[in-house]
């Protein structure tokens, strides 16, 4: 009750340390959701349709991969293999948009994508997935130097398939020039994966073969998004935090003449420290709640935005959430207590005047 009545009679100064909380807790939540958010989405498409990615042999971006399409016959024929499929990714210009994905995909993977209306595309015809389909209004689009009919729209849980273009393959491998950026392979039974990864190993020695769980944790791309996520997200959390402690102590600080009078009529310092303990942990504690609401808030608008096109989503992990919640407020606490304890230890009349002055 002490604590809440201290921090009402300073409302501007509790603003501020309010606002600089929130600020630096939403700067570590939205750079790491986000960057969580793409690698999820990437990985979600890749691993929802097979245990085994089939790449080229030394390509570390699946954009720049070429493989030959024929391997699916033999493939097909592996024992334990119940169905494959082939899939060219890429992006271009579509229409007046500057730029969306493009995935070329075998027929057999067609019902992946639901419909909400019209057909799966046959040769020289493309399906927009719903987030493109709002700014797209054309019955006819251009692809690179091609022209193709739009057939229908389909929407998915992935953004990046939402605010793309799927194709049948073959049109796929005339824009890109390529047979196929990967074969993906389901298997009967997970204790068949690796005799069929062996074997498919043995068919081209071009290609690479991993189960889609190692591809996505080996992938370089993702490893770059999250080491670069890594350093911007620690140092803005880094300066935030510092951010925060020096907050608290100016504010502290400025309270020394506060302090001298309660010691002058005869408070202890414990309970001076224990008022400014709870006064910091409410402060820090409401605006860590705060910056979570808001950046959940963000996080959900964020794939609604049309402008993104579905690119751009964010995952928020409860270690983050929690790792978060302990550093903000041991930050805090560490800003406001120590100065507190320095000017509890000093004499009443000196911090009087020091406030005076």
């Amino acid at each position: 009750m002490i604590a809440l009545k201290a921090l009402s009679k300073n409302p501007l100064k509790s603003t501020l340390i309010f606002s600089s909380i929130t600020i630096a807790v939403m700067a570590i939540f939205l750079i790491s959701s986000v960057s969580q958010g793409i690698i999820g989405m990437y990985s979600n498409m890749i691993k929802t349709d097979g245990d085994i990615i089939i790449t080229q042999n030394g390509i570390s971006d699946t954009f720049f991969s070429n493989v030959d399409i024929n391997l699916l016959e033999k493939i097909n024929n592996i024992e334990g293999v119940s169905s494959s499929y082939a899939m060219i990714v890429g992006a271009s210009p579509v229409a007046q948009m500057p730029i969306a994905g493009i995935y070329g995909t075998t027929k057999n993977h067609f019902p992946h994508y639901k419909l909400l209306q019209g057909d799966y595309p046959e040769l020289g015809e493309v399906i927009l997935g719903k987030t493109l389909a709002k700014q797209i209004k054309d019955k006819s689009i251009k692809i690179g130097n091609q022209h193709f009919k739009v057939k229908g729209t389909f929407s998915s849980d992935i953004g990046f398939e939402a605010g793309g273009v799927v194709m049948n393959i073959a049109d796929a491998g005339k824009i890109f020039n390529r047979s196929a950026s990967f074969l993906l392979v389901s298997s009967s039974s997970p204790d068949k994966t690796d005799t069929i990864l062996g074997k498919i190993s043995s068919l081209d020695s071009k290609i690479e073969v991993k189960t889609t769980q190692n591809f996505v944790d080996d992938y370089n791309q993702f490893k770059i998004i999250e080491n670069s996520s890594l350093v911007i997200s620690s140092l803005a959390f880094a300066m935030g935090l510092m951010g925060i402690a020096s907050v608290m102590s100016m504010i502290v600080n400025s309270r020394k003449e506060e302090f001298g009078i309660m010691r002058a009529l005869g408070k202890s310092r414990l309970f001076i420290m224990k008022n400014l303990f709870f006064e910091t942990l409410i402060m820090s504690f409401s605006a860590y709640l705060f910056a979570l609401v808001l950046s959940l808030g963000i996080l959900y608008m964020l794939p609604h935005i049309d402008m993104l096109q579905g690119y751009v989503n964010g995952s928020l992990s409860l270690n983050t959430a929690l790792g978060v919640l302990v550093s903000t407020l041991f930050m805090a606490l560490l800003g406001s207590l120590i100065p507190a304890w320095i000017a509890a230890k000093t004499d009443p009349i000196l911090l009087i005047n020091q406030g005076c002055s």
